[in-house]
């Protein structure tokens, strides 16, 4: 085993530990910037708990960053080690802010956060007293799930309602995408930790290059987008030019993001503006297409991108049929109660915006899904499992790793009726596969999809044993966990049992990275990392 001499650390694990260090000291610097919105709005109890959450983030990452600063590159398997400990550590640190924050603001202090006229009297903030609950606001907002422990969202301190669309927003692109962007030198080892996050596809030859890019896209389509919500506010609602532009702001972050967390008491349902939903829908859509295809369309005004690529193509179709069945779905079975639709045009437009929240894994809500038809909720589970485009911001299986199963499995079929001297190919897109690199991709879409769909049934089973929830509402909740969506049946919340809590941290966890980086990291765990 290769050893730095100097510390008697095997060499992997100073690779590992320095750049799960990095992750940590970028955490640590959006930890000072929450810090300066807090005494921004002279939330000094806030600013206190972020100021220490940043202390010690800062430490813990700045020692294994700089104590191992001359361990060798990262290869591939340290990569996916990397992500799956990075995440999780930057999940677990990421929660102190919501801890700390409970615990240091006292009663008085936190019954002001709640909104004049309120119907509740107690802040949500108390919540996170619980360790637990803050894991597991941090592990949702970091994964873009969406899903949350907070009852009443407008009863936080503004400081938490920014930490958790900033993380959203950061965790949409990606933890490691933002710290190699910063951090990183051309060729120290970035394709590893790039791809590790699950992402394949490079816009420039340069992974570094191809990160910055990435967060300028980002980064534009924030701004257009904080806009387009403040106008729609503003024009709609009977708020003030701060409350409009506060929550265009956020649930702009939230959506390109597809995150899904919201700073209203109802999400999107808060609203009921066919005006504002109208503008989340191509927002939503935004973030649930490949930004090299952003890159092609914006820096080459090639539109046609749009349809040329397989992912996004296929994106637009399943996002109209969906719509159209969800639609009659909705319209022709009676929902569980009345509280469901307001008359047919109601289930439309809720069909509308549920769907492509859903299959976009946004988890922005405009209805009561807990009170639609078993039948409603399973059509919804199919759109979180499926999830929008590789190389996006979004969660799921994906849909090239969908497509990929769906055309390996005709494959294979199709072979059987030919002669065993035939030369066979197969087409993914517009890459033309010989029998080999089809198996290889069939298998490996295979495996991840089997893998996914495994955890997901099982999940359900202690969902619906520890809940006694219908198995159409248990697959509905988990699909949203697993899935990085945050649509919720009202299952999800601070009364759910412990165990469940505690299974939907590793569901997000996995959901984010698709499996096999948890899985290498647990292996690693218990055999090391040498074959």
């Amino acid at each position: 085993m290769v050893r730095d001499d100097s510390r008697r650390v095997p060499a992997p694990i100073a690779t590992i530990s320095r750049d799960v260090g990095s992750l940590l000291l970028i955490e640590a610097l959006l930890m000072t910037v929450t810090v300066g919105v807090a005494l921004a709005f002279r939330e000094y109890y806030s600013a206190l708990a972020f100021l220490i959450a940043g202390g010690v983030t800062a430490g813990v990452g700045g020692a294994a960053r700089f104590g191992f600063a001359d361990a060798p590159d990262p290869r591939m398997k340290h990569g996916m080690v990397i992500a799956a400990s990075g995440w999780l550590a930057t999940a677990l640190f990421g929660a102190l802010g919501f801890f700390l924050t409970a615990h240091l603001t006292p009663e008085s202090v936190a019954a002001g956060y709640v909104p004049a006229g309120a119907e509740y009297s107690e802040s949500s903030l108390r919540y996170f007293e619980n360790p637990l609950h803050a894991t597991f606001e941090s592990m949702s907002g970091w994964t873009g799930s969406g899903l949350t422990m907070a009852v009443h969202e407008p009863s936080l301190p503004y400081a938490l309602q920014w930490w958790r669309s900033l993380i959203q927003w950061v965790g949409g692109v990606g933890v490691i995408v933002l710290t190699v962007s910063i951090l990183s030198r051309p060729g120290s080892g970035s394709y590893a930790l790039y791809k590790s996050e699950t992402r394949e596809e490079k816009i420039h030859p340069s992974v570094v290059s191809t990160v910055r890019t990435v967060w300028a896209i980002f980064l534009i389509y924030t701004l257009f987008s904080v806009v387009a919500l403040f106008l729609a506010i503003y024009w709609t609602q009977d708020y003030t030019v701060f409350t409009a532009f506060w929550q265009g702001l956020n649930h702009a972050m939230t959506g390109l993001a597809t995150g899904g967390f919201s700073v209203t008491d109802n999400s999107i349902a808060t609203y009921d503006s066919p005006l504002i939903e109208g503008v989340f829908l191509p927002i939503m859509t935004l973030g649930a297409i490949a930004f090299p295809i952003h890159y092609g369309v914006l820096n080459g005004r090639n539109p046609r991108l749009l349809t040329s690529d397989l992912q996004t193509r296929w994106l637009l179709v399943l996002l109209g049929a969906g719509v159209v069945v969800l639609s009659i779905q909705n319209l022709g079975v009676e929902p569980v109660s009345s509280a469901a639709f307001d008359g047919s045009s109601d289930a439309v437009r809720d069909s509308t915006f549920q769907w492509i929240s859903a299959l976009t894994c946004t988890g922005f809500q405009s209805s009561p899904i807990g009170e639609w038809s078993p039948g409603g909720k399973l059509v919804v589970s199919v759109a979180m499992v499926i999830g929008g485009a590789a190389g996006s911001t979004v969660g799921g299986i994906k849909i090239v790793r969908g497509y990929t199963v769906a055309r390996g499995i005709k494959w294979q079929f199709s072979r059987v009726f030919l002669p065993s001297s035939a030369v066979v190919h197969a087409h993914i897109g517009d890459r033309v596969l010989d029998r080999g690199e089809m198996e290889r991709e069939f298998s490996e879409a295979a495996i991840v999809t089997i893998l996914w769909v495994i955890l997901l049934i099982a999940s359900s089973l202690v969902m619906v044993n520890a809940t006694g929830a219908t198995y159409a509402s248990a697959l509905f909740e988990v699909a949203s966990a697993q899935g990085n969506v945050g649509l919720s049946a009202g299952i999800t919340g601070p009364d759910m049992p412990a165990v469940t809590e505690a299974m939907f941290l590793l569901n997000m966890w996995v959901g984010r990275l698709e499996i096999i980086p948890v899985l290498v990291f647990a292996r690693s765990i218990l055999y090391g990392l040498e074959p």
